[in-house]
């Protein structure tokens, strides 16, 4: 049987359900009609579900979520290094003294600054994707990047720590 066939036969058990049911709820008594009514507007659920592809209440699909239902996904192994800071062995893991660098770096920037230059340089987001994740405009982001670079320009030439 194929996946077609097999979306019908149960959108059809569950029609079925459904009827069995709504004669179950007439004849029930109060308390009885809250676990029926429950047990209905599942079944209309579900075959809303299975008759459309597409989850009921959804005003979109899932290529056209709004703003605030997208996620965002990163690469596992970047967001472990970034957040626990790990020396699993890899040749792009960062020494402690590099890190303490780079942190002594980021420490001059305001914290939006510092949020939109770690995703735009640490996590590789586009300028666009930092905008539309952070709720700001593109040229804002440009701006929080580029002063951002300025800082640390300047963190670099009067640091002791950042020598190379």
């Amino acid at each position: 049987m194929k996946g077609n066939g097999l979306r019908s036969s149960n959108c059809l058990n569950y029609q079925l359900t459904l009827k069995g049911a709504e004669r179950a709820y007439r004849k029930a008594d109060a308390d009885d009609k809250k676990v029926i009514s429950g047990m209905k507007s599942d079944c209309e659920f579900v075959i809303e579900w299975l008759s459309t592809g597409r989850r009921p209440g959804n005003k979109r699909g899932i290529e056209r979520r709004a703003v605030y239902q997208r996620e965002i996904l990163m690469d596992p192994i970047r967001m472990q290094s970034f957040i626990q800071q790990s020396n699993a062995g890899s040749p792009s893991n960062l020494s402690e003294w590099q890190r303490f660098q780079i942190e002594d770096a980021l420490s001059t920037l305001s914290p939006r600054e510092k949020e939109c230059y770690v995703l735009a340089f640490g996590n590789c987001y586009s300028r666009s994707q930092i905008a539309h994740l952070l709720g700001i405009k593109k040229e804002s982001v440009n701006e929080y990047i580029a002063r951002g670079q300025v800082e640390i320009g300047k963190s670099h030439q009067n640091s002791l720590f950042l020598c190379d």
